[in-house]
């Protein structure tokens, strides 16, 4: 390992050479209280900056044992630092000359807890891994400002944002506290009956759509009377708030008041959230999938028969595959793969679903004969699913009282305010009744766990490269694959170590159980290998949910069911 002492004689001897003589720099460094390894050198100026990587020994920054002693808190504590090296860098980066020069870049987060490449603790330590723009005039090496770079700015940074700061008691213990409250509150739902829990005072909406943090002076949430439970918590005590059911549950209410916003919370509930969200102590099934129609996706193979039992053609819907789906057979299709993936609470908000598959009132059913209707509504499937396979479901329903026949509770939202309406809900439902005849038959029908094969992204001797739009869109190879209908993701750098993992196990070119795929795939995660899934180490991946990692598989061209 080479001193910083080396590394000022190599930048002296490059001093106005050309930019590529950079590359001689690539190996490791060992300063007084951190090491720093040039791991890939930019070709260019106006390249994409080289990767850094930057090792803080426990011993050498002082970390007390109590922030990293397990692996829950080795997570949080590389959470808050990297919050703390996004808050830091722009009073250190300065402009150094051509293109990127003296920038500093490392992975966004989000509002949630995630282990990221980022910032990863260890028993040992901590590493952080960012991009540096080494400077140039022109297309010729600064080496006056790179040794400023790399001999001042990077060691000003491991000093800030490293090194344990006793300032940052009070926060960080907050951070811990935060994260142990919440997987208490999630790990006690099953013993409880319950498949989420709103705390009272929690901050639901958002500043808005493209703004995750919570809205200024929104309304705190409250719960129920007759819905409200009391969980203990590690921290803090115990505390109240809304417990929903097993079961079939409505979340019913006028335009605007509030209950998609409702929903979202409880689809996020299944990630832990930062101090100060508003939504800490939201915590839902860890098993929660958000489901919606869908129209154009492609579907690859599934059995949508519980929903759709024939298509025009003869098309099969025991295995069922288009690359054009329409609202209700890509809903259905979520529906099945979700289940498929392990799913045990489904989210459904009717904003986004498809009507066809959602509803079949009593007037439809007496103009269309059943023999015409090839659909079977959700109304008809949504108790099964939880009699038969001990999968609940939330609703959001504005338009629809025939749910009300089939709900266990009804919540409804009056200006952000929740009331428990159920008893109310059930004396309609019995004072007016639908008079619909039940579809479908008396059981949900067959789950199908699938053989596939994935696609080969390579062409030609290159290999195939992964690009993301926000979490629009992510690229593999010559592949669009379109993210809009998958709502639980929440950073790019999740979709981006999705899709590495793919093209990592694609190259084995065999055939996997899906569930199996997800396993293996998961058991690196869960082990917060995510370098594992790429074929170098990267600065930008953090953990995701087997549930996306399904959705993305199974929204593949290319995907093939054996």
């Amino acid at each position: 390992m080479t001193s910083p002492s080396v590394l000022e004689q190599q930048l002296d001897r490059l001093n106005g050479q050309s930019y590529s003589g950079y590359k001689r720099l690539k190996g490791e460094y060992q300063f007084p209280t951190f090491n720093l390894t040039l791991a890939h050198i930019q070709g260019d100026p106006f390249a994409a900056p080289s990767r850094v990587s930057l090792w803080v020994p426990h011993g050498q920054g002082q970390w007390p044992q109590t922030y990293w002693q397990d692996s829950m808190r080795q997570v949080a504590l590389g959470d808050f630092l990297h919050r703390q090296i996004i808050q830091t860098i722009p009073q250190i980066q300065q402009r150094r000359g051509s293109g990127k020069s003296g920038c500093l870049v490392v992975a966004a987060a989000s509002q949630v807890m995630l282990a990221r490449t980022a910032v990863q603790v260890t028993a040992a330590g901590i590493e952080l891994r960012l991009g540096v723009g080494l400077p140039a005039h022109g297309r010729r090496i600064a080496g006056q400002a790179a040794q400023a770079l790399l001999l001042d700015d990077l060691p000003d940074l491991v000093h800030k944002t490293l090194h344990y700061q006793p300032g940052w008691q009070d926060d960080l213990d907050q951070h811990m506290a935060t994260v142990e409250n919440a997987n208490a509150l999630r790990q006690q739902l099953k013993a409880q009956g319950l498949v989420a829990f709103i705390a009272n005072g929690a901050v639901l909406p958002r500043r808005s759509g493209v703004d995750p943090r919570p809205l200024p002076n929104a309304i705190p949430f409250q719960s129920p009377v007759a819905l409200e439970v009391t969980l203990p918590m590690p921290h803090g005590g115990a505390i109240a708030g809304l417990g929903i059911p097993q079961g079939v549950t409505l979340i019913v209410g006028g335009g605007y008041h509030g209950k998609s916003t409702v929903l979202k919370a409880i689809a996020e509930g299944a990630y832990n959230h930062i101090p100060g969200d508003g939504r800490e102590r939201v915590v839902a099934h860890g098993a929660t999938v958000k489901i919606r129609a869908e129209d154009g996706r492609s579907v690859t193979g599934v059995d949508i028969s519980p929903f759709i039992d024939r298509l025009p053609q003869g098309i099969s819907t025991t295995h069922f595959s288009t690359t054009n789906a329409s609202g209700s057979t890509s809903q259905a299709a979520n529906i099945l793969e979700a289940i498929e993936a392990g799913a045990q609470v489904l989210l459904i908000d009717e904003d986004t679903a498809a009507t066809n598959l959602m509803i079949r009132d009593r007037n439809m059913q007496s103009l269309i004969a059943k023999e015409k209707e090839p659909i079977t509504p959700f109304i008809d499937k949504v108790r099964q699913l939880y009699t038969d396979h001990g999968i609940s479901t939330i609703l959001v329903m504005g338009g629809s009282g025939d749910y009300f026949e089939v709900a266990d509770q009804v919540i409804a939202l009056d200006s952000y305010r929740a009331h428990d309406v159920t008893e109310q809900a059930h004396g309609i439902a019995t004072q007016y009744p639908s008079n619909r005849q039940g579809e479908g038959g008396q059981q949900f029908g067959t789950i199908t766990q699938r053989q596939i094969q994935l696609p080969s992204f390579d062409f030609g001797r290159k290999p195939a490269k992964v690009k993301t739009q926000k979490l629009t869109t992510v690229t593999i190879g010559k592949e669009d694959i379109d993210l809009r209908g998958i709502e639980q993701l929440l950073e790019p750098n999740q979709v981006r170590a999705i899709a590495h993992a793919i093209l990592t196990w694609q190259q084995q070119r065999r055939s996997h159980a899906l569930g199996e795929l997800l396993d293996d795939v998961m058991s690196w995660v869960e082990r917060r290998d995510l370098d594992g899934l790429t074929p170098f180490p990267m600065a930008d991946l953090s953990e995701f949910r087997r549930y996306e990692l399904a959705a993305i598989i199974n929204r593949l061209r290319g995907l093939q069911r054996l």
